[in-house]
């Protein structure tokens, strides 16, 4: 088992790799059988669990396909063990709609032999959900009357 230390020393690595986009060098940090869970949040293409480093290379390559970061920010690690809690802010641009919003988030990692075995992540997923929805795309839905529901 790692000591607190280890693990947070390795979550910290982790989130380095991710700002400076290497994800390869991300991947690496994980066990075979990396376990990625999310939240299975309606309209977002990257949501829901992904299964080992091919498939957590799957989310990354949805993920910088759907939205771009603009801030990324872990701001308190708390470690136990193998076990590191960490939360953050985020600033995301939707590239689909152009659309910003911010997300507090909480990862939670769980360590095995010096690599990251289980992530589980949390976020905003109602200001995510809003951003993916193309603006004015309820005005377009209504009845046409003649008169335009976008000033």
């Amino acid at each position: 088992m790692m000591n607190s230390q280890e693990s947070k020393q390795l979550a910290m690595l982790g989130y380095q790799k991710f700002q400076s986009g290497d994800i390869q060098g991300l991947l690496d940090l994980y066990t075979e059988d990396i376990e990625w869970v999310g939240l299975e949040t309606e309209n977002i293409p990257f949501s829901g669990t992904y299964r080992g480093k091919a498939g957590v290379a799957e989310f990354f390559r949805v993920l910088d396909e759907a939205q771009q970061v603009i801030r990324f920010e872990p701001q308190d690690f708390i470690a136990d063990g193998d076990k590191v809690a960490v939360t953050g802010q985020a600033t995301w641009l939707v590239r689909s709609t152009g659309q910003t919003y911010e997300s507090p988030w909480v990862h939670i990692f769980t360590m095995q032999d010096g690599k990251v075995k289980r992530f589980h992540h949390f976020n905003d997923t109602a200001a995510a959900t809003a951003a993916y929805v193309p603006s004015g795309v309820a005005a377009t839905q209504q009845p046409d009357t003649g008169t335009s529901a976008l000033h």
